[in-house]
């Protein structure tokens, strides 16, 4: 059965940094686009970054510059690193992993990240 497991959410001042881990079981990791979503609170889940099988990655506009996504194969983990974090960034963090259509992917549970003000 697979597994999406987030870790490293919590409550951080404005202006401070997180690091979200996705820990993956039961699937090849390697060949998974794996990606980072998020839902605001009022808010529809919104996309944050992805990572290709192939390297690529492509994040949110909202987020560029101020967070990096990557990966480790080898760990069957993905990290989320974020940095100058503001109150516009609370939210539940997913993890996602799909193969092919993303109508297909496979979600975490999510992890509460609380940035105050």
């Amino acid at each position: 059965q697979v597994q999406l497991v987030e870790s490293g959410g919590g409550l951080v001042q404005a202006g401070g940094s997180l690091r979200l881990s996705c820990a993956a079981s039961s699937i090849i990791f390697s060949i998974y686009t794996m990606g980072w979503y998020r839902r605001a609170p009022g808010k529809q889940r919104e996309l944050v970054a992805t990572f290709t099988s192939a390297g690529t990655t492509n994040y949110a506009d909202s987020v560029k510059g101020r967070f990096t996504i990557s990966r480790d194969n080898r760990k069957n983990t993905m990290y989320l690193q974020m940095t100058s974090l503001g109150s516009e960034d609370t939210a539940v963090y997913y993890c996602n992993a799909y193969l092919g259509s993303p109508s297909n992917a496979y979600w975490g549970q999510g992890t509460q990240v609380t940035v105050s003000s």
